[in-house]
């Protein structure tokens, strides 16, 4: 079993619990997430850990993981309050999610639905890396987004949350309701925990109490059902330990709202009405088995032995666009796609602390990894992305020297050996006519290179640094269902190429016994890079280019009394690509590739030993986005929102009572005003109210 302590380490959002006890920060959180457990002043990268406790504080807000994400990490894109979370970057890139270090990110077909894998309520933390690091392999240019379940008890315990959500405007409509049962416990080497949730939500209203608009393309939160389903086994003895998790998430829409089209130019939001939506409801089905062998003396090494397998099946909706269209099978063709998606991978990491004696720690191992992934339009029949098989393996091996007192180097390789197997295929009518292209079986090898420093000047001061590389492969599917021009081969299409990011990041942190600041700067950069683009359905297509991204971090947290918490996080961004193959970047990246600068603040009060509220403030800052001549193509209206949460632990449960967007402030969402169109100009949520009731027993 991984050991977790759970006090506050250096670069952790926490919150400690108990009026009158003193806060101090403490270095005792370790980091799975970079493949073995270190102390996070260790570390050579910006981390945020999210515990347990902190989860549930925004989870008496919302439910929804990417705001959550954004609520606590300011370079994370501010959420589309969508089922889709296209467009949800971190530090300008795509973010690799896993769940216990499994992939659920879809590099083949990127389906955005990478952040709707698994109830939050199943969670003992989240782990993020910020930055392109190739530590997982395939997909992190962004960065690593680690969602980590909760383990067993070491006492048989019980516990159940009950949840309801609803707006002001209409009680009835608004109105949603959450369920979630555990039970967990350990009796002699064996352990286990079981849980069960379940969530309806109801429909939105912006602050006008209009109705909001739903994707019924992209999918919708909602009007929707939810249900996880996660269990936990483990068995212990002498130093080694095996476990089985197995987790089934299923979210899907009622199909009972119809999106009423806006007027973007006129500012006149996208809405909805009651009507019956034709074809299946949009939908996401995700089953996750995996297997975790663990052995802390093998042969003198610490031993971790990861086999998983997960199916994910995405539904979007249907429509008859232009896109879909074949001359024959008939005219307003109406149609619909499916995502799917079957990975299996076996990860083997080996750990040996001071080899031979000598201040050397060594991380090493390999990854295996498959994927096989098609999208099939499920009303006829045709497959929009022709069935495509990826198989990677990847030995790997970090390097850290801590010879000199206070300073810890590290350096490391992974050589990605990777191949693709595509069949000869012919794409949709509508791209000229159909093109048929030639398969072929394209293999591509990198090696990838890391290094790092972290250096305690005084006991306060500690700088760090780091240079890496990130390895993902471009949205594939995308690519290829998109050819449009005759004789292609899969063998030699070029855009098929990997995506290696250069990222390198400086930083500095101070802390004290009750205050703590950090301080970074990041440049990530790619040579040919990815950019997405929505054509005149909606439909984004792949554009290979040049892409530059630099940014600014900052964050702090005030231990300001005993009861009292202050934090501020601050991310500022900026991000170019070439528009015209010349070599240089020269146009601003639009919203669907790059986040916002944005501000977090919140105060923490434990008023007494039973009784805690949160106050928080997200203001996102209005930018504008130039082309290459200079000239503004797109602007963006900041906003800010306000929330806040109150727990009250009485003697027969938990009740908590949370506001989403308090001041019921009035909005377009980031990506509706940059990337938006009239059927996707969408407001965001109004004041909404949330009540929880938890009991352990």
């Amino acid at each position: 079993m991984n050991h977790f302590k759970q006090s506050l380490s250096l670069t952790a959002l926490a919150l400690m619990a108990g009026s009158g006890i003193a806060k101090e920060f403490t270095e005792e959180m370790v980091v799975t997430a970079s493949r073995s457990e270190r102390p996070l002043s260790t570390i050579a990268n910006t981390v945020t850990v999210i515990n347990e406790q902190e989860l549930i504080k925004q989870m008496g807000v919302t439910s929804d993981m990417s705001t959550i994400l954004g609520n606590l990490i300011p370079s994370f894109a501010p959420s589309r309050q969508k089922m889709t979370s296209a467009g949800e970057s971190l530090r300008g890139r795509k973010p690799l999610y896993l769940v216990d270090g499994v992939p659920q990110s879809n590099p083949l077909r990127d389906g955005g639905r990478d952040a709707h894998t698994i109830d939050p309520l199943m969670l003992e933390r989240v782990e993020v890396i910020h930055g392109a690091n190739a530590i997982h392999g395939l997909g992190a240019s962004g960065g690593i987004i680690n969602l980590i379940t909760k383990r067993p008890s070491d006492t048989t315990e019980q516990s159940i949350r009950i949840e309801s959500f609803f707006q002001e405007e209409d009680l009835g409509e608004s109105l949603g309701y959450g369920v979630n049962y555990s039970a967990s416990g350990s009796w002699d080497n064996f352990d286990g925990l079981a849980s069960i949730g379940y969530r309806e939500s109801g429909i939105g209203y912006d602050a006008n109490g209009d109705i909001i608009g739903f994707d019924n393309a992209q999918g919708d939160t909602l009007d929707s059902d939810m249900a996880n389903v996660f269990l936990k086994l483990g068995y212990n003895w002498a130093d080694q330990r095996l476990e089985m998790t197995v987790n089934h998430y299923d979210i899907s829409g009622n199909n009972d709202w119809v999106g009423v089209d806006g007027d973007i130019d006129a500012g006149v939001p996208t809405t909805a009405e009651k009507g019956n939506v034709q074809g299946e409801p949009v939908s996401n089905e995700v089953t996750l088995l995996s297997f975790n062998y663990t052995n802390e003396n093998f042969f003198g090494h610490k031993l971790r032995a990861h086999v998983f397998t997960q199916e994910f099946a995405a539904t979007y909706g249907g429509s008859v666009a232009a896109t879909f269209q074949d001359p024959a099978i008939g005219a307003s063709v109406f149609d619909q796609s499916q995502n799917n998606s079957e990975k299996q991978g076996i990860k083997i990491t080996l750990i040996k602390d001071e080899v031979a004696g000598l201040p050397v720690n060594l991380v090493y191992g390999v990854d295996i990894f498959t994927d096989t992934t098609y999208q099939k339009l499920i009303t006829t029949g045709r497959y929009w992305v022709p069935k495509t098989e990826y198989e990677n393996y990847a030995p790997f091996l970090q390097v850290e020297y801590v010879g000199v007192q206070d300073l810890t180097l590290t350096a490391g390789v992974r050589q990605e050996n990777s191949e693709l197997a595509v069949g000869d295929f012919t794409t949709l009518a509508s791209y000229n006519g159909g093109q048929f292209v030639k398969g072929g079986n394209p293999e591509f090898d990198d090696t990838l290179f890391n290094i790092g420093a972290t250096y305690k000047i005084t006991d306060n001061w500690r700088l760090f640094g780091n240079a890496s590389e990130g390895f993902s492969m471009a949205d594939v599917g995308r690519v290829l269902r998109g050819i449009n021009t005759a004789n292609q081969s899969v063998e030699t299409f070029l855009d098929l190429e990997p995506i290696i990011t250069d990222n390198t990041e400086i930083g500095a942190e101070y802390t004290n016994h009750s205050f703590q600041a950090q301080l970074s700067y990041y440049q990530s950069d790619s040579d040919f890079g990815q950019r997405l683009e929505a054509n005149a359905d909606g439909i984004y297509t792949v554009k290979r280019e040049k892409t530059e991204i630099s940014g600014i971090e900052f964050r702090t947290t005030w231990f300001a009394s005993e009861v009292d918490t202050l934090n501020l996080r601050l991310a500022r961004q900026e991000g170019e690509y070439d528009s015209d193959a010349d070599g240089k970047v020269d146009t601003d990246m639009a919203g669907a590739n790059i986040g916002p600068n944005r501000a977090n603040v919140s105060w923490d009060r434990e008023w007494t030993d039973k009784l805690n509220t949160r106050l928080q403030l997200s203001h996102v800052q209005s930018r504008s986005f130039k082309n290459s001549s200079g000239q503004t193509t797109t602007k963006f209206k900041g906003y800010t929102t306000i929330d806040t949460n109150i727990d009250y632990a009485a003697s027969f449960g938990t009740i908590s009572l949370g506001v989403q967007n308090l001041s019921n402030e009035d909005y377009f969402t980031y990506y509706s005003q940059t990337t938006g169109s009239d059927s996707r100009n969408f407001k965001g949520l109004g004041r909404s109210v949330s009540l929880s009731f938890a009991k352990q027993f």
